[in-house]
């Protein structure tokens, strides 16, 4: 067990979120899964559960999606398991599950496996143990590979070592706005990946500016990058399809660039558990373009096209991406 949910320590007067999500691509680019089991608990409420799922595909207009909202008595975490919401089971090694909607039924039955650590992106245990920061996240398999079968509107895929991660977040807040950055296989390296979380934090009628936390594993070592006191060396340009990133990190500084077409992504309602809602879009097939600057070294340029993810959370709605017409919570 690399995580734990922490739903079931929630008081009843306590407001509470959390995911657990599947993130994979093919291994030639271009098509991708993303499926998330969510925790959403108002405070003085029961708990409801949800079920997500977006199939990625370059070839088509764009992407299949769909949603399953469910009372708290079909959530749980099982012994041995991290979350089960419905028939969908998450536990270490294989997620299976289905989802059946008006718009889109799915199955899955997929294995996966990381020989890496996991990956904390909150530098101190103190940071996951207190109340500040309110959203809390960590990638338990950030180098995973997955193999098996997924069935999206009668249509089935065969999943051969797609590369990707399982990531697992939780909180009372979300930030003010956000991106998430992640890319695996990283110039064909196996175990190679970069993954980023980025946020800008309400502070009374303030707004901070961004702090992130990532890594990059490249040949063999692990690269932290950001940190609270790389905040002025910190920059992202952010916009709905693409970000400018720029991250340094100790003996080593990246830059790069996300991005996609407007038809790739998928949008959808992200609430917290007091009320105040953020449109999220994800792309999990984006293109990503990478310079790692490392001392003593030339610049190293890395390229992934169709299999890096994209992801930007915010309050404003005019961002052009057609928003999928499923409440949160």
């Amino acid at each position: 067990m690399r995580t734990e949910a922490h739903f079931p320590r929630v008081g009843l007067d306590a407001g509470h979120y959390e995911s657990f999500y599947i993130k994979a691509t093919r291994p030639t680019g271009g098509q991708g899964i993303w499926i998330r089991h969510t925790v959403h608990k108002r405070p003085g409420e029961e708990p409801t559960a949800s079920i997500w799922l977006t199939l990625f595909d370059a070839d088509s207009p764009g992407p299949r999606s769909a949603k399953a909202t469910f009372e708290a008595a079909e959530l749980s975490a099982p012994d041995g398991a991290y979350i089960r919401v419905d028939g969908a089971l998450l536990e270490p090694g294989r997620a299976t599950g289905e989802l059946k909607t008006p718009a889109l039924d799915a199955s899955w039955d997929l294995e996966f496996d990381d020989p890496g650590p996991p990956f904390r992106h909150l530098p101190y245990q103190r940071m996951y143990e207190g109340s500040l920061p309110r959203t809390k996240l960590l990638s338990p398999y950030p180098s995973a590979r997955f193999d098996g079968t997924l069935t999206v509107g009668g249509d089935r895929f065969d999943l051969a070592s797609w590369p990707g991660m399982i990531g697992h977040n939780w909180g009372t807040e979300h930030a003010e706005r956000w991106v998430w950055i992640q890319a695996s296989r990283l110039a064909g390296e196996e175990g190679s990946y970069l993954d980023v979380a980025a946020g800008r934090i309400k502070v009374g009628p303030f707004t901070t500016p961004w702090l992130a936390n990532g890594t990059l594993r490249i040949d063999g070592a692990d690269h932290r990058l950001g940190g609270l006191g790389s905040a002025l060396s910190t920059k992202l340009d952010e916009h709905p399809t693409s970000c400018e990133f720029r991250l340094p990190g100790k003996g080593l500084k990246v830059r790069g660039r996300v991005s996609s077409e407007a038809r790739n992504f998928v949008a959808w309602v992200y609430a917290d558990p007091e009320g105040p809602e953020h449109n999220t879009l994800n792309c999990s097939i984006s293109d990503l373009e990478l310079e790692i600057e490392r001392r003593g070294r030339e610049p190293e340029r890395l390229e992934l096209s169709g299999g890096a993810a994209y992801e930007i959370g915010m309050r404003d709605t005019d961002h052009g991406i057609p928003l999928q017409p499923y409440p949160d919570g």
